[in-house]
């Protein structure tokens, strides 16, 4: 029997949903939180939940307990970098890294984000070496050859496109607005019940040491689509500002999804 023990650090909007689904699969689940309080209402719906903490300094909480005797760890932290905090996601990440080589877990998932390419780099694949000029961007980068490159671990990066799903439509946010930028670039979206089942089928297929792109192929421009989203939601309609016909956007594809994971999305956008 194949020990089925999968940890998810970071039992949140997409991690929690994750556990969920894998549990009704079969797997054992362990997970992360941020409060005891969290770690107490899962515990109560049958999880192993322990509270972590973990900063530029280390990792405070239950670490070992939640790495032992762990098929694979699913990593669903956070970088937190939009905020501007100053936070060092990547020195955050490397203490992670340290526990988990102690604790002898083989197999990674690492969520990351289409945020590592840069716009100028127009359309791109799995193929397509990201080059990052955004802070965070650099950042998840730096993690993601981190964990990639560890001898130790067999890491699968899969970087999500702009979450939706549940209680996130950035359609919301939008409404009303006016003159917003780049209304022809096209969006790279995912809708999280997709974003589970890739995650599903990678630890099916045991698909480790890869790179999947994880975005719908369906690329509407963010003009079109948020107008007809906050139409959709009884909203007032955003308006764009006219933009130059030569910009450059980024447009996010996977070959791998559909070339190793013979996936097909299942939910619109």
């Amino acid at each position: 029997m194949i020990n089925k023990t999968i940890a998810i650090a970071g039992l949140g909007w997409l991690g929690q949903p994750l556990a969920y689904r894998l549990a009704s699969l079969g797997y054992t689940i362990k997970g992360s939180v941020t409060t005891i309080e969290k770690a107490t209402l899962l515990q109560q719906n049958g999880f192993e939940a322990y509270p972590l903490e973990i900063s530029e300094k280390g990792i405070e909480g239950e670490i070992k307990a939640l790495l032992k005797n762990v098929h694979c760890l699913a990593i669903m932290i956070p970088p937190g970098l939009r905020k501007n905090t100053g936070a060092d996601y990547v020195l955050k990440m490397v203490h992670l890294l340290e526990a988990i080589k102690q604790a002898s877990v083989s197999k990674i998932i690492l969520v990351s984000s289409t945020s590592v390419y840069d716009d100028s780099q127009g359309n791109v694949t799995e193929k397509d070496e990201p080059k990052p000029e955004t802070i965070s961007g650099k950042q998840l980068r730096q993690v993601e050859e981190l964990f990639f490159n560890s001898e130790e671990l067999e890491t699968t990066i899969v970087r999500f496109g702009g979450l939706i799903g549940g209680s996130r439509q950035p359609a919301k946010y939008l409404a009303g607005r006016k003159d917003l930028a780049d209304g022809n670039a096209p969006v790279n979206l995912i809708h999280r019940d997709d974003c589970i089942s890739i995650l599903v089928e990678i630890l099916k297929q045991d698909a480790f040491g890869k790179v999947f792109n994880a975005v719908n192929p369906k690329h509407p421009t963010k003009a079109d689509y948020y107008i007809q989203k906050t139409k959709d939601l009884g909203l007032e309609p955003p308006t764009f500002a006219e933009g130059d016909s030569d910009e450059i956007f980024k447009q996010v594809d996977s070959e791998n999804l559909k070339s190793i994971l013979n996936y097909t999305f299942k939910t619109s956008i």
